[in-house]
């Protein structure tokens, strides 16, 4: 039986894409990630003995610990997470039961580098509609919790992510863009290796919407009208990413968990005798 502190993998799967998923924080041992690298979605990287400064930055926001197991590194972890004011608890049975029951995770490779305060930096350009805010919430969601997206004039795009060693995102000419028929967020879910049907769900919604092409799914329309209505409630490009963060939390939840379900309005008509 878990500890009072443990999680376990299905539940915290669960819980992963979410507003309220805690920070990941992957306190393996250097050998045992040279010998898988890979990370659960939105992990970090910790020494799980100087784990003072990295709560300073949580500021109480709860937190998993993972390691290798689910032993002293990751039960470690989190009781000192505790002692320093932040809620925390640990993966039980750790990276290894995560990784036997095939879910996903993340290549870190691929994501760019990261800056003094442990967060990934991405550009693109302003005045979003659809990709360009359906990618910062997947990153948000899967890849980074803590990821800054700036917005800037189009031609400085490239010239900005140089700048900040960042990632330049759904602009021409960049790695992560269009690719054939597919959008920036079908790249990203297909580089990142997030096979949750969730996600291709979603994403062929993101398409539909994003290329003109709202055949592909019913819902395509939907989004494009909230979309475009979004972007003339907003003149500011952040402001207008944290109300669309929501607008992409309610069709990930629908795509995962509401897809059958249906709607009609009561009549409240006495039955005929």
């Amino acid at each position: 039986m878990p500890a009072p502190n443990a999680i376990s993998f299905d539940k915290l799967s669960r819980i992963i894409g979410t507003p309220r998923s805690p920070l990941l924080i992957d306190v393996r041992s250097d050998e045992d990630f040279a010998a898988d690298p890979r990370l659960l979605p939105g992990a970090i990287r910790s020494d799980d003995r100087a784990l003072t400064e990295l709560a300073a930055q949580l500021a109480g926001q709860p937190s998993i610990a993972v390691c290798q197991a689910g032993h002293r590194r990751s039960q470690g972890a989190a009781a000192w997470l505790r002692a320093e004011g932040c809620p925390a608890e640990y993966l039980d049975g750790g990276f290894e039961a995560w990784r036997a029951a095939g879910l996903p995770l993340i290549d870190p490779a691929k994501l760019p580098r990261r800056d003094a305060q442990g967060r990934t930096v991405w550009v693109t350009r302003s005045r979003p509609k659809i990709d360009r805010i359906a990618c910062p919430w997947l990153i948000r969601r899967f890849l980074d919790p803590r990821a800054v997206i700036l917005f800037v004039a189009p031609a400085e795009v490239v010239g900005v992510a140089e700048r900040y060693e960042a990632a330049a995102f759904d602009i021409e000419g960049v790695f992560w863009s269009h690719r054939d028929e597919l959008c920036t967020f079908d790249v990203m879910l297909a580089e990142f290796g997030l096979t949750i049907q969730a996600l291709d769900r979603l994403a062929t919604i993101v398409r539909g919407a994003d290329t003109a092409r709202l055949d592909l799914a019913p819902e395509a329309a939907g989004l494009l009208a909230a979309s475009l209505g979004l972007s003339r409630m907003y003149s500011d490009d952040l402001e207008q990413l944290d109300a669309g963060m929501l607008l992409y939390d309610a069709f990930y939840r629908w795509a995962r968990d509401a897809t059958d379900e249906t709607h009609n309005w009561p009549t409240n008509k006495p039955k005929a005798d």
